[in-house]
């Protein structure tokens, strides 16, 4: 037995993870059986006070019972990815707020997504997407423009692995071949010469798979809806990569099932692993059990550059 004194920030989970023990249950009633009755746990750990830690031989003897939360199987699932027929409505809501410490900026940009699966060939899925509905709260110019570029090019197509991870985003074939008369009717109801530049820009990307799928495969929506959600778990716990913000930065991601008491829907959680000093990551998805497709989304993410304070909020809610 050692004698630990508690930290702040530091929970009986945190510590059972440092000494190997798999239950923290353990813990409370080990440190509980030996203590004076002024340093007995209740709830949380109070910093400052005595902490008596088992031995090594004691903690195997209590990783032997087999009996920690996250050995149970519903908190370790195996998510499938069967979208056959799918075909749902999502209302997107994608807000920006810019902190430089003296003031805030924000931005909340509003749409509808429908996605259909397409078809399943070989080892990929095909699905469709549609854009609409766009409302920006600032109304701007440019806001407006890049919104009706999106409608102009509804549909999108999306194909993906049998785990629901992109492969490649594109465009029909009429919409490219079109494209000079869809730039020729935007240049018409943005005449500004702001608006040129961003147009002549976009038709480089649409005219090139490559960087077309490029920007698609970091659009916001796409990116959140195909996570890589469907790693295996191990003790309660699986961890993907995902890139945040206008930079792309990536960030390794920890999730776990909110809890074991699910039927037709399931709640994953996702925080950054580890905890990084100048970024901040909290996700929720909720999924259908049966075929592992995504119904809701809710990510919150902060990224601290320069004395400049990033939030961001992205929701995604089904509608029908």
């Amino acid at each position: 037995m050692t004698i630990h004194f508690i930290l702040s920030g530091e929970t009986l989970e945190s510590i059972s993870e440092e000494i190997h023990l798999e239950n923290p249950e353990y813990l409370k009633e080990f440190h509980n059986t030996r203590c004076a009755r002024e340093d007995l746990i209740h709830e949380k750990l109070v910093p400052g006070k005595k902490l008596m830690i088992p031995d090594l031989i004691r903690i195997r003897e209590y990783n032997s019972r087999n009996d920690a939360s996250f050995k149970n199987p519903k908190l370790n699932p195996e998510i499938p990815f069967h979208p056959e027929n799918f075909s749902r409505i999502f209302s997107v809501v994608s807000k920006e707020i810019e902190d430089n410490g003296l003031e805030e900026k924000s931005n909340t940009l509003t749409y509808t997504v429908s996605l259909k699966w397409l078809r399943k060939e070989g080892d990929c899925h095909f699905f469709q997407i549609f854009k609409n509905n766009f409302s920006e709260g600032q109304g701007s110019m440019m806001a407006d423009l890049a919104a009706e570029l999106m409608r102009s090019l509804n549909p999108v197509e999306v194909k993906t692995d049998l785990r629901g991870r992109v492969l490649s985003v594109s465009l029909p074939q009429e919409t490219i071949r079109d494209f000079g008369k869809i730039k020729e009717r935007l240049t018409d109801l943005f005449p500004d010469p702001y608006a040129k530049i961003y147009l002549d820009e976009f038709e480089t990307a649409v005219l090139d798979q490559r960087i077309f799928e490029s920007r698609m495969k970091e659009d916001i929506f796409i990116k959140a809806y195909f996570a890589a959600l469907r790693k295996g778990f191990t003790n309660g716990r699986s961890f993907l990569t995902q890139s945040i913000g206008e930079e792309n930065i990536p960030v390794d991601i920890q999730q776990k099932v909110e809890s074991a008491d699910y039927d037709q829907e399931m709640a994953l959680l996702q925080s950054l692993a580890p905890a990084e000093e100048d970024k901040s990551f909290t996700g929720k998805y909720t999924l259908y059990s049966d075929s592992g497709m995504v119904k809701a989304i809710e990510i919150h993410y902060t990224i601290s550059l320069f004395g400049v304070k990033n939030k961001s909020f992205f929701t995604v809610s089904e509608l029908s």
